[in-house]
Formats: structure tokens, sequence, C-alpha cells
């Protein structure tokens, strides 16, 4: 199974999933999957409506938003900021190493004011994501009116 990272008490990140993991996360307790991936990025990974199947098959809601870092929009990350909100938790986001995920979660989290910047990237830190490289496009997305 995959091997999810905690960020927050009811969100965690993971690299890209198999077919198996969805059995696995629904007995760990999560609710649902956020998939960042864009179909067809690499090789053999699952497909977004076999995910999405998979998903519904262990009772997990399902949302698919596909990103490329250099195609990061706020709309983008608006739409994952209402997954996070419109969906239960526990959550997964992933995408093919996780820092995607993150980084989403870093700028809807921080956009929200639930938590300052600077402990949003130390949980990322804890949790194996480096993102100093990122925080400058974070912040013009945080920042941004």
């Amino acid at each position: 199974m995959v091997q999810p990272r905690t960020l927050a008490n009811d969100f965690s990140v993971s690299p890209q999933l198999v077919a198996t993991d969805f059995a696995e996360l629904a007995a760990a307790g999560y609710k649902t999957v956020i998939n960042n991936r864009p179909d067809g990025e690499e090789p053999g990974q699952l497909a977004a409506s076999e995910a999405q199947q998979l998903a519904q098959e262990h009772g997990l809601n399902y949302v698919h938003i596909p990103v490329k870092i250099p195609e990061l929009t706020t709309t983008i990350v608006d739409q994952f900021s209402a997954a996070l909100t419109d969906n239960p938790g526990p959550i997964l986001a992933h995408c093919k190493s996780g820092t995607r995920s993150c980084v989403l979660w870093i700028m809807a989290t921080a956009k929200q004011n639930i938590m300052p910047l600077e402990e949003l990237m130390q949980c990322t830190a804890q949790g194996g994501y480096d993102l100093t490289r990122m925080r400058p496009l974070i912040e013009q997305y945080v920042n941004a009116e």
C-alpha cells in the first residue's frame, strides 16, 4: 500500500495510487481521494475514470483536479479548496510524488487563513516535502487579492 503522509488532522498526501490502494485506504478510514494527476502523464498510471470507479466501489468520494505546476491557476486552487470543504475527511490527495498536492493544500489552507504560511510549510516539511523552492509561487497566490 502507498504510505500516506499526514500533513494535518484530516489531510494526507501520497504518491500515485495503484488499484489495490483503494481498498486499503477505505479500511484505514479515509473517506475522500483527490487525484491531482492529469491522465496520461506517465505510461501505466491509473486512469482517473478507473480510479473513480475503484473509489466508489470502496465507498470513497473521488475528486479529479488535474494540475501541472506551470499551468496552475487560481481556479484550480479554488477547486481544490472546495473539494477540501465539500468532502468528508480524512482526505488523501495524490499526484506523482505528492508535491503538487502539498502545494495545492498549502495554497488553499493559507488563503482561508486556517493556519499561517510558516506553520503550513513546517507541516509539509515534517511530512517529507520541502517546498522551499515553491514558496514564491505559494506566496504569490496567497497574497493575491
